[in-house]
């Protein structure tokens, strides 16, 4: 689980600084890696060596929004639904985190692999992890 401190100015105009939380799960990633031919790890290498950027905008997009979520009080769940992603992706933090992502590849190679559990990272062949 990724908890990522964003600062970022609202729609008010007044500054804001808060923590967002990001997380897939093995179960999401399994998803993500079955749903694409090749799995989605040769997806984005082949879209990579393309130097497709819509199609890796589209990936960020997707990433972002779907590890999207916050952790409950007591630490068992990790809620995520479609209102609370269309929330996010209304803010000025979206925007940032998204703009931030798309123009540093450290920060998008740090965040990808702050969002993919530990276990999960363990079963993917070593070229993928």
């Amino acid at each position: 689980m990724l908890k990522k401190t964003i600062s970022y100015t609202d729609f008010n105009g007044n500054d804001q600084k808060e923590d967002f939380y990001f997380n897939l799960t093995k179960a999401e990633i399994a998803e993500m890696e079955l749903s694409e031919k090749g799995g989605l790890s040769e997806t984005i290498k082949g879209i990579v060596a393309a130097e497709d950027t819509p199609e890796i905008i589209k990936i960020f997009k997707k990433l972002i929004v779907d590890a999207y979520g916050e952790k409950s009080a007591d630490g068992r769940r990790f809620i995520k639904s479609d209102k609370m992603r269309e929330e996010f992706t209304q803010t000025e933090a979206y925007s940032e985190l998204f703009m931030e992502l798309a123009t540093d590849s450290d920060a998008a190679a740090k965040f990808v692999n702050s969002i993919i559990p530990q276990e999960a990272k363990k079963a993917l062949p070593p070229e993928k992890q």
